[in-house]
């Protein structure tokens, strides 16, 4: 990396001077500055104020993944899921119809939404046969692009990207790498936070959603440099993360290890998912898995799909995507929920 993160930040950016809200000068005291209703909420929990504003930067709840993660404070932005983060970065770095990130592919699809939305060219770079990175192919398109986003695990085809493949881009790209680590827990291979050391240019996404089970509360964060969580800070909404997630996700945090005894369930279930859906006879292929959920290539996935919904069990469809030609993503269920899935597939004829 050759530019600083100041240089590849938009200049209006840069000079923005953010909005500074009430609870940013004063959090406790008589408080009669913020508008709110000082008699109370209808509503709320005795040891929380849901009249009041929460914590603008969420500085308890921010500690708190600092120490999880082994990083300082200042390397941390929470965010409403984190999809809200895609969006502030594109926000932060990339000028609309000027531009461009570049994605590699397939992947989760918000990076292309998410882009498309804020009027930012998307480059596309696929994944090699054995879906890892093509560092030749995007190195060649990198200097396109501010952003490049990747997934590790990767949703859809559920396997990790390769560390040494990513630090690769960070070390020979201008642009910023930014990893979603959404279903890092699932996988054998650790986080890549220690390498946000050696990187300014890598930011990390994480999330409450997957292994804490806690998708209905919209947590998401981020571990950067310092200077990225600075403008991330810069510009979020003034209290973009509420009281309630804030209060239950530190709660949760607490609970590493029902968090750790649930993934190990969900692991165990995986494989015997896995190993069974490699005997039924719909089945072409089941891939490797490094998350809680595995990618099957059907014979005829679109015919699957819609028998397994008639019979009321939801799968995902990803056979529309490229190198996914008749795959189907299935979430690893109960074992209640698997059973019923295995059941239903050997009673469908061919």
């Amino acid at each position: 990396m050759n530019r600083s993160i100041e240089e590849l930040v938009r200049p209006n950016i840069r000079s923005l001077t953010p909005y500074r809200s009430a609870r940013q000068d004063h959090a406790r005291g008589i408080l009669l500055d913020a508008n709110e209703n000082s008699f109370g909420s209808v509503v709320g929990l005795d040891s929380l104020p849901l009249n009041r504003y929460p914590d603008p930067f969420q500085l308890q709840l921010r500690a708190r993944l600092a120490a999880l993660n082994d990083v300082s404070r200042e390397n941390i932005f929470a965010g409403v899921g984190s999809d809200e983060i895609i969006d502030l970065l594109m926000r932060i770095f990339c000028n609309p119809s000027e531009d461009s990130i570049l994605v590699i592919e397939p992947t989760y699809g918000m990076y292309r939404v998410s882009a498309a939305i804020n009027g930012i060219e998307t480059i596309g770079s696929l994944l090699t046969q054995d879906f890892q990175i093509n560092i030749p192919d995007v190195l060649s398109k990198s200097n396109r692009a501010k952003l490049i986003f990747c997934c590790s695990p990767n949703n859809p085809t559920s396997n990790l990207l390769h560390s040494d493949d990513i630090r690769e881009l960070c070390a020979g790209t201008d642009a910023m790498i930014v990893v979603d680590e959404a279903y890092i827990d699932f996988a054998e291979a650790p986080s890549m936070v220690p390498s946000t050391g050696d990187f300014p240019n890598l930011i990390l996404l994480r999330t409450l959603s997957k292994a804490w089970g806690l998708a209905a509360i919209r947590l998401g964060y981020c571990v950067a440099d310092p200077a990225v969580v600075a403008y991330l800070k810069k510009i979020k909404p003034p209290y973009n993360v509420n009281a309630l997630t804030s209060h239950l996700a530190l709660q949760a945090l607490e609970r590493a290890p029902q968090m750790n005894e649930a993934v190990q369930a969900i692991l165990r279930e995986r494989t015997k998912l896995a190993n069974a859906l490699k005997l039924n006879r719909h089945v072409q292929k089941v891939f490797p898995s490094d998350s809680n959920f595995v990618l099957i290539r059907f014979f005829n996935a679109k015919s699957i799909y819609e028998r397994l919904a008639s019979r009321g069990i939801i799968v995902r469809d990803r056979s529309a995507e490229p190198m996914l030609e008749n795959c189907l993503r299935i979430t690893v269920g109960t074992p209640d929920q698997n059973d019923a899935l295995m059941r239903v597939l050997g009673e469908l004829e061919p």
